[in-house]
């Protein structure tokens, strides 16, 4: 006697290469960059209107936002110190000593909001400024506490460190709303332009967030490092900002490699469809 088939007439036979979905939609700048170089399953990941970011659980941003707080707590006690180059001719440059490093802080919040969204770099301003503030209460306990007899830096302690509290409020009132209006304008782009056109929203974002932060900061600033009159707060208001948006305009050859180089290194990262 034959065995009859158990299998079902109408049971439908897995073709396994049939029922595979297969996709050849053009690669996005992005998508080129992190092709080949993944080659472990995606970690969760901010998805933002389909755009893919990187998860902020990665190493990569955990380094990245410890640079980004440190480049600030340098920046607000260096801005103590009111700067003044030239004249060139009968005119004058007015910064201030955050001028240095400040502008890196940007390129970093380019980077972050780029790779990991605007919840990440959000987390990373906070985290930032929590710092800072750590930093400001620490110097105003030790400005209050009894000096050793031996100890005659008193007053030059309290002229430099005193400040800090006060340039930390212009610092947090500038920063938080120029770097949050610079990451959503990068985040917002992105997802509009399907992730292309890097260099613009890196470029947009600067000039957004820059203006916003200088106007804020500076105008708050400029009577505690000297500058009163209302040229002078003029000069510092405009050189500020035309100066740091040159140099993340500058910075646009080493930004572009990096954020390229932080993609290929995210497994988290991708583009959806």
């Amino acid at each position: 006697m034959i065995a009859e088939n158990p299998r079902q007439p109408n049971t439908p036979i897995a073709n396994s290469e049939a029922d595979v979905p297969i996709t050849s939609q053009p690669l996005t700048e992005d998508a080129v960059s992190v092709q080949n170089d993944v080659s472990v399953s995606p970690a969760p990941s901010n998805r933002t209107a389909g755009t893919t970011f990187a998860s902020s659980g990665s190493p990569y941003y955990a380094t990245t936002i410890a640079i980004f707080a440190s480049l600030l707590l340098i920046s607000n006690i260096s801005a103590t110190k009111g700067v003044t180059f030239g004249p060139i001719g009968d005119f004058p440059i007015n910064t201030d000593g955050g001028f240095i490093l400040f502008p890196l802080a940007y390129v970093l919040g380019d980077i972050l909001s780029e790779v990991y969204g605007f919840k990440a770099t959000r987390q990373a301003i906070i985290l930032g400024f929590a710092i800072a503030i750590l930093g400001a209460v620490t110097f105003q306990l030790v400005i209050v506490l009894p000096g050793a007899e031996y100890y005659t830096g008193q007053e030059s302690f309290e002229t430099v460190l005193g400040l800090v509290p006060l340039i930390l409020i212009a610092s947090i009132a500038g920063f938080i709303v120029g770097q949050t209006l610079n990451s959503l304008v990068v985040v917002v782009m992105k997802r509009r332009t399907n992730a292309k056109h890097m260099w613009a929203r890196l470029i947009g974002s600067t000039i957004v967030g820059e203006f916003a932060d200088t106007l804020i900061f500076c105008s708050i600033a400029a009577p505690l490092i000297g500058f009163t009159t209302f040229g002078e707060c003029a000069n510092y208001v405009v050189l500020g900002f035309l100066y740091k948006t040159a140099v993340e305009a500058a910075m646009l050859p080493i930004t572009y490699p990096l954020i390229r180089w932080f993609k290929r290194r995210e497994p988290s990262y991708a583009l959806t469809a």
